[in-house]
């Protein structure tokens, strides 16, 4: 017992859990809803990249062990609650644009990944990523929070099929029938215990929509529960065997893009994850340099075990919401990912109607940041306002901050505030400029 109260004590005073008035009961609470919240990568992620030719096993355990990798670093290395995996969009233009539609063999796309992370570590050590996120201002920071806020609500109204694609309108409302009631049953049910503040009310939302879809049959109750990880000899290496491979220009831009996407990406949610949990000071994010080498580190890794870029995930928003303050929450994190790999028929019950309402609460709650923007300013709400606007509509995060960083520049100068603009944001200016034409080249 006095062996456990020690441990106890070690970690609290490693993760400075009393300075950040948390918990480990908390901060364990936290890390598995992260997990939860974000559990779907591990099968979605080999259907992605599945597409383009990999083995859909080795897949699995690659993203498995890439995102188990950054939770541990940036838990104990940057001390954040903030999760890592395999990121979403970036995984389908690794297998649908660069494969499929420039017929790249996905070895030579994943030596792509591989050069692109190598870049990635080097610009982390010149601190240069760190010194691009300190010059993004204020407002557009809250923009970037508030815009993954509207990403990840609209994200899980799609999930969960309150939101369907229309012909007529692109968008419009879904069909109330199947498993689509587990959404509407899990948003109501944690709508009202957010309402009330009962602490973990997005974790026991999810868990009464398991219970309610494997009592109506809506959730199929598993066969087995425990499986053995999947071999990962089909990918491990594959991208370092193959980066002679890299010798036109098109692969050098198709390394680009792998690289400013997953950068501003990273950077976008880093800074969103900060704003929601209170850890910005001064319009700076501590420890952020080490939260880059943390998910830097993890893409490599994750390019030699065999799966696209890294990147901090939004999810992780989920677990900050419940109280996640430490990095003990990202560590548990990864530790979840470890088993995962061994109760991967488990994890089927958890499917997208079940983590829907989770993301939709947790966009109401970092949507909470638009008031701290300056909206009576017209050069400043123009740019945070597409940005905010420019994420979820463009299906992008990259996106959307490349629409408010293209025009931020414009607007100031209008305004006659050109000189109160941080150069670096001048350049970025023609980097996303640059950044949008890579995209829509023929």
């Amino acid at each position: 017992m006095e062996r456990w109260d020690g441990l106890v004590t070690a970690i609290k005073k490693f993760f400075q859990l009393d300075e950040l008035n948390t918990t480990v009961r908390r901060e364990i609470l936290a890390g598995f809803t992260t997990f939860i919240s974000m559990a779907y990568i591990l099968f979605v992620n080999p259907s992605v990249l599945g597409a383009s030719g990999m083995d859909k096993g080795a897949v699995f355990t690659a993203t498995a062990l890439a995102s188990a990798l950054g939770c541990l670093l940036m838990g104990v290395l940057a001390k954040y609650p903030i999760a890592t995996a395999p990121a979403l969009g970036i995984n389908a233009f690794f297998a649908y644009s660069v494969v499929i539609g420039m017929k790249v063999p996905w070895q030579t796309a994943l030596a792509g990944v591989f050069v692109a992370s190598l870049i990635f570590m080097l610009i982390t050590v010149f601190k240069l990523r760190e010194m691009i996120i300190d010059a993004i201002p204020s407002d557009l920071k809250y923009a970037i929070s508030s815009g993954i806020g509207l990403f990840i609500a609209f994200l899980g109204l799609s999930n969960g099929g309150l939101i369907v694609a229309n012909k007529s309108t692109l968008i419009g409302l879904g069909s109330f029938s199947g498993t689509t009631w587990l959404t509407v049953f899990g948003l109501i049910v944690t709508a009202i215990l957010m309402v009330k503040k009962v602490p973990g009310g997005i974790f026991i939302g999810m868990v009464l929509s398991v219970i309610l879809g494997l009592i109506t049959g809506l959730i199929p109750m598993p066969s087995h529960w425990i499986a053995g990880a999947p071999s990962l000899a089909p990918t491990f290496g594959v991208g370092v065997m193959h980066i002679g491979d890299i010798n036109t220009v098109q692969l050098w831009v198709v390394v680009l893009t792998f690289l400013l996407v997953t950068f501003f990406d990273t950077a976008g949610t880093l800074v969103g994850l900060a704003q929601q949990a209170g850890f910005m000071k001064d319009n700076k994010m501590p420890r952020v340099g080490k939260a880059l080498m943390s998910d830097s580190t993890a893409m490599l890794a994750g390019s030699i075990f065999g799966t696209s870029p890294v990147g901090a995930y939004v999810e992780s928003s989920a677990g900050i919401a419940v109280g996640g303050r430490s990095g003990l929450t990202a560590v548990v994190t990864g530790v979840f990912f470890i088993l995962g790999l061994f109760f991967s028929p488990l994890l089927s019950v958890v499917t997208n109607q079940v983590t829907a309402p989770a993301l939709i609460i947790v966009g109401v709650l970092m949507a909470q940041s638009l008031r701290h923007i300056s909206w009576d300013k017209m050069e400043i709400a123009i740019p945070s306002f597409l940005i905010v606007i420019g994420m979820p509509l463009t299906y992008s995060i990259s996106d959307g901050i490349a629409l408010g960083f293209i025009t931020y520049p414009i607007t100031m100068l209008a305004a006659k505030r050109g000189k109160e603009v941080h150069p670096l944001m001048y350049a970025l200016f023609f980097v996303f400029l640059g950044f949008m034409w890579i995209l829509n080249v023929e």
